[in-house]
């Protein structure tokens, strides 16, 4: 009897330390898309805090130009809030589905804006505007980096929760899947070339 015991105290033991192991490796995934998700929001709320100040600079020489100003404007506002939101709760699918696309937005009517803003060529010679431009782009990059590495972490992660014997313990224990964050059109994916002091802004 005692044997018996002992032989089944050890395989309680050894089941705990494996639901313990595994728990613990999907806690640690799920930790890494919040902080992937984390770098994506300071990026995206350094690209909020440009747009105002190029708008701004450009307004003098792009004065018939107003409904794309706003455009731009109005864009970006609704991209802070829902950015504020995504960032509040990354594990909210619909917060963050909101941020993707509103950025998604923001980026097209930033798209329309440099293409308008080709025909002033005195704002080319600007160079506060050709500085924030390549601010702008630089930012663009950072967000694109920030993006793919959320992404990359949201597959590993919803991909453990679905795999044996992950998903015996991952459901009951609340390990939802990840959101990505996405692009909503193939359009969006494209190059925007912008010619501002040899700037660019790349929507990748």
């Amino acid at each position: 009897m005692p044997v018996i015991i002992a032989i089944v105290a050890a395989g309680v033991v050894v089941l705990v330390v494996f639901l313990a192991t595994m728990y613990n490796r999907l806690v640690t995934l799920r930790q890494r898309t919040l902080n992937a998700f984390s770098q994506i929001d300071v990026q995206l709320k350094r690209r909020h805090d440009l747009i105002p100040n190029l708008v701004e600079t450009v307004k003098g020489y792009m004065a018939h130009e107003r409904q794309t100003l706003e455009a731009v404007a109005q864009a970006r506002n609704t991209a802070v809030s829902a950015s504020a939101l995504a960032a509040a709760n990354p594990r909210d699918a619909g917060a963050v589905t909101g941020a993707a696309a509103s950025e998604n937005a923001l980026v097209a009517a930033l798209g329309r804006f440099v293409a308008i803003a080709e025909n002033y060529p005195q704002l080319k010679a600007d160079q506060t505007a050709g500085r924030l431009m390549e601010e702008l782009s630089s930012t663009e990059n950072r967000v694109a980096f920030a993006r793919q590495a959320y992404n990359d972490a949201v597959m590993r992660y919803n991909t453990s929760i679905q795999t044996f014997p992950n998903n015996l313990i991952a459901g009951p224990l609340g390990f939802a899947q990840a959101t990505l964050f996405e692009l909503d059109s193939p359009a969006e994916r494209e190059v925007v070339q912008v010619s501002l002091s040899e700037a660019r802004m790349t929507n990748q």
